[in-house]
């Protein structure tokens, strides 16, 4: 076993553990990469905060986040993956074979690496957001709107995400109503008017959030005015946050080409990262889609990347 001071070496190390590592360490098991899968500081993923998961294939009946992402696992493990607990800290990239320090102290090298650290999403900051978080709290309309039909809800935000968001909860629930800190929306102007002509969405503008009331499940919110100093509380029975998310990418700035927001940037139509060898997946390199069933898709695709990779270099 490695200590501290010496390197252990590995053909594939996976960073992260949600839909997209644990199906790159999936196919990667099955291709005898013996892959090395570090969980990271979220074990399982953005997956873990969800209660119910209705839209991923083959669950008939849905199935709890948490409870997905343990089977998600164990079916890595059977297939012969290596999984630890441990975070990426640090990275090298600049020669063969990578080095990835793990929890600051022990360095991976690596002849292949997965990136599949996800995204986080943006959140207000109230306790009260926190604590009723997966309990009427979500920061994915499109994965939790449907628990809401034919009730009012309210949404926070001034992009085309809240935007877009706040239009498929419309189609759902009664009213929406929508949240804008300043007098004015940041979204693309067709989005705009198209939440200015959905009858049941009502905009609050210079409205901030102060809390969200509710004991087990929300209740109610209450707002206030930044102009004018008013008050109010509004029946609600969700409360959805989307003012954006946050990749998991520090670590691999100055070596991995990113967008402005730190997405990485893969070769369209593969994982394949400005590095060779570095192949990225999820929610990291994905700020369009962001579901699950699309970031083990993306985790498929880096796995049998690497293969490809490995194959071609010699190193089996």
């Amino acid at each position: 076993m490695a200590t501290a001071t010496e390197n252990e070496r590995v053909h594939c190390l996976i960073i992260g553990s949600g839909p997209a590592g644990y199906t790159a360490a999936i196919y990667a098991s099955r291709a005898n990469l013996k892959p090395v899968l570090y969980q990271g500081i979220q074990p399982g993923g953005q997956l873990t905060i969800t209660t119910e998961v209705e839209n991923y294939p083959g669950y008939a009946d849905g199935i709890q986040g948490p409870e997905m992402m343990v089977d998600f696992e164990k079916q890595a493990k059977r297939m012969g993956a290596d999984i630890r607990y441990g975070l990426a800290t640090k990275v090298d990239f600049s020669s063969q074979p990578y080095k990835v320090q793990i929890d600051e102290e022990k360095w991976i090298e690596a002849d292949s690496v997965v990136i599949a650290t996800g995204a986080s999403a943006k959140w207000l900051g109230l306790e009260s957001e926190q604590r009723l978080n997966g309990y009427g709290v979500s920061a994915c309309a499109v994965c939790d709107g449907f628990f809401f039909r034919g009730k009012e809800v309210a949404i926070v935000g001034a992009g085309d995400t809240a935007a877009e968001e706040a239009l498929y909860l419309s189609k759902l629930c009664t009213t929406v109503h929508m949240f804008i800190r300043r007098d004015a929306m940041r979204a693309s102007k067709v989005m705009q008017e198209r939440v200015f002509n959905t009858a049941n969405i009502k905009v609050y503008w210079n409205t901030d959030t102060e809390e969200v009331i509710g004991d087990k499940h929300v209740t109610s919110v209450k707002i206030k005015n930044n102009k004018t100093g008013e008050k109010q509380e509004i029946p609600i029975g969700g409360f959805f946050v989307a003012i954006g998310h946050q990749p998991n990418s520090d670590i691999f700035k100055g070596w991995l080409d990113m967008d402005e927001a730190g997405y990485i940037k893969t070769i369209p139509g593969t994982s394949k990262t400005n590095i060779e060898g570095v192949f990225a997946a999820g929610d990291v390199q994905d700020k369009i889609y962001r579901q699950a069933v699309t970031a083990a898709g993306s985790g498929c695709m880096a796995a049998l990347d690497a293969e490809r990779y490995l194959g071609a270099k010699g190193i089996h």
